[in-house]
């Protein structure tokens, strides 16, 4: 079968999780699963997420680059890894030959770009940051579009096409899907659900902030708090908060390292609280949650958190918190939207107004036509 598309990035679940958002959207469009391949890193969060898909994948020997100076030895095998990757994947487009390569970000990303640019296959790159990342910058040179989340994107060559989003996150309604959703969480229509993601690595900061929430609210029948606390900060915060989690007739808290129940968090949760990654700001909006959104400070080279979570909070469609205030705050802002259902809701509607673009595809029309031009 005549490979239509590889979509390659990858590295974190900020990565994959686009990418297969955008392979959902060309099989929706009629395209084959088989006639699609996804690219990504040997050492990377795809291989636990990617093969359970049934998603056609190659995974490349390649590692990242290391800004911190204590790891600068860790950059030794950098391009020697990624140049052996660029020949390995130079021979697959040869032979497969594949009408177009979509580069979702991310250092898993570049031995694929590198041999479509050394083989005149068209290049889209898929940018969901406000402020793209360095990686995007740079193939944007080379791309034939790019498909951006934002309409004020500086890349050259840009549409507009909204965010790549799965498909089962797409087609969540909260008004119908509520009600199953929080009974798969265990969690009674008479609780109010806070639901805390901390990215898929997890803040401490943010944690400390959502800790300091169930123990003020410690005897607070009427409330359940869904923690996300990151594999890496599972035991400590599980220890920490042993006495809460164990306690009967006072708030539900459940503390979970990554969450595979996203989809039943969106439909299910009253509030939800989480970073400014651009799958997050993505998803939110899409969905139409009401939420309390904190940008992470240390997002490097820029601050692209900012600038995402600002999109929905200058509109109304979401709550802001810096990571400075969060720990101070966050139990005020909860309790003053938990009072204060018309606040939700309007949040709720204007995040979804805002995410409509998201729901319709785009990319993958995008996609199709870079194809078609060759």
């Amino acid at each position: 079968m005549t490979i239509h598309a590889v979509v390659t990035g990858g590295g974190t679940s900020g990565h994959v999780l686009p990418a297969l958002a955008v392979i959902e959207a060309l099989v929706d469009r009629g395209h084959p699963l088989e006639s699609l391949r996804y690219f990504g890193a040997q050492r990377g969060v795809e291989t636990r997420l990617v093969p359970p898909t049934g998603v056609p994948h190659t995974f490349f020997d390649v590692v990242g680059l290391q800004r911190s100076l204590d790891r600068m030895s860790d950059n030794i095998g950098f391009f020697p890894r990624l140049l052996a990757a660029r020949r390995r994947a130079i021979a697959m487009f040869k032979a497969d030959r594949p009408r177009v390569v979509v580069s979702v970000g991310g250092y898993a990303s570049l031995p694929a770009v590198l041999a479509a640019r050394r083989l005149r296959i068209p290049i889209v790159v898929v940018s969901y940051d406000r402020r793209p990342g360095r990686s995007s910058e740079i193939t944007a040179r080379w791309a034939a579009a790019c498909a951006v989340a934002f309409p004020d994107s500086p890349l050259p060559r840009a549409r507009h096409t909204g965010a790549p989003v799965r498909r089962e996150i797409r087609r969540i309604d909260r008004t119908i899907d509520r009600r199953a959703a929080r009974q798969r969480l265990g969690v009674g229509p008479d609780r109010f659900l806070v639901v805390a993601v901390g990215g898929s690595l997890g803040s401490a900061g943010l944690n400390s902030a959502v800790e300091k929430l169930v123990r003020e609210s410690a005897s607070d029948s009427t409330l359940a708090v869904r923690h996300v606390v990151g594999d890496r900060f599972l035991a400590d915060v599980t220890q920490r908060m042993n006495d809460i989690i164990t306690t009967s007739g006072g708030v539900r808290y459940d503390v979970i390292g990554y969450d595979d129940a996203i989809r039943d968090v969106y439909a299910g949760c009253d509030l939800f609280v989480g970073r400014g990654g651009a799958g997050t700001i993505a998803e939110v909006a899409s969905v139409g949650v009401p939420s309390i959104l904190v940008p992470w400070s240390g997002a490097v080279p820029v601050d692209h958190q900012t600038g995402n979570v600002r999109w929905l909070a200058d509109r109304g469609a979401a709550a802001m918190l810096s990571d400075d205030d969060v720990v101070d705050s966050l139990v005020d802002v909860v309790r003053a939207l938990r009072i204060d259902e018309a606040r939700r809701e309007q949040l709720a509607t204007r995040a979804h107004d805002l995410g409509d673009l998201n729901r319709r595809g785009a990319i993958a029309e995008l996609i199709d036509e870079v194809a078609q031009r060759g």
